[in-house]
């Protein structure tokens, strides 16, 4: 896969296909693999919050998620084929473990929205094994959460946690958690658990899934993604100067 550094953030240019073997592999030999994907409000908020920036230059697959970004990597001159949704590639990694008899592990979210997503992907990968799962609310007690995926013999562990924090634990823990692979997957839980819809493909295709989500939730999402995305469209204008 081929990195490029974009408005300070590293990232790998890559197909989910490509990804996908990338990690098979990787997971076959034993190697650790910590991974994130980056959008919009990551790449903005890694700007101002050390800690973020940190968690995600730390990490050894650095995915491209969000068709903003894919848009302005292109419109800075990058050579970007496609998006790596971290939905999507979720479901690409429990398919490749249930083919592989890889033990996973789910943590994050509510204890009835992990609890749901658990019984979700059993039914839709029945040979695939839960190592275990917990919810996401542990704060006071993260080394008895780190222990719990350590002996639950699980090879990859799924954090549905939102960010910084889950980057900011990832990072953390890394070396004591006992996995092979650890992905950061944000809300994905709780689309896997019917409680968000996705925006249509047409919309996801062409960037405006943040447009969905501020439709759904107006109150909570419009005022950062007005932020987030002025900021980004602020940032690639100033860069662009600069390459002319």
């Amino acid at each position: 896969m081929k990195r490029i550094n974009f408005l300070g953030s590293p990232m790998d240019v890559a197909t989910m296909e490509e990804t996908v073997i990338h990690i098979e592999k990787n997971l076959s030999e034993g190697n650790f693999l910590q991974h994130v994907v980056v959008n919009v409000a990551k790449i903005v908020n890694m700007r101002k919050d050390p800690s973020l920036a940190d968690s995600v230059k730390a990490c050894d697959v650095i995915n491209i998620d969000g068709m903003g970004v894919v848009f302005g990597a292109r419109f800075l001159g990058h050579d970007v084929t496609e998006r790596v949704a971290g939905v999507d590639l979720f479901h690409e990694l429990l398919k490749m473990s249930a083919e592989k008899d890889f033990p996973v592990f789910l943590l994050g979210a509510t204890s009835e929205t992990v609890k749901k997503t658990t019984e979700t992907v059993q039914h839709l990968y029945p040979k695939l094994t839960i190592a275990g799962y917990n919810d996401g609310y542990f704060w006071d007690d993260e080394e008895t959460v780190v222990r719990k995926i350590r002996e639950s013999g699980a090879k990859l562990l799924f954090v549905a946690i939102t960010s910084p924090k889950k980057e900011n634990f990832i990072n953390k823990w890394r070396d004591q958690l006992g996995v092979d692979f650890v992905m950061g997957v944000g809300g994905t839980f709780d689309v896997v658990a019917g409680k968000v819809n996705r925006a249509p493909i047409w919309m996801q295709k062409n960037g405006l899934e943040w447009l969905y989500r501020v439709i759904q939730e107006p109150r909570r999402m419009w005022k950062r993604y007005l932020v987030t995305n002025t900021t980004f469209a602020w940032l690639l204008l100033k860069e662009k100067r600069k390459i002319k």
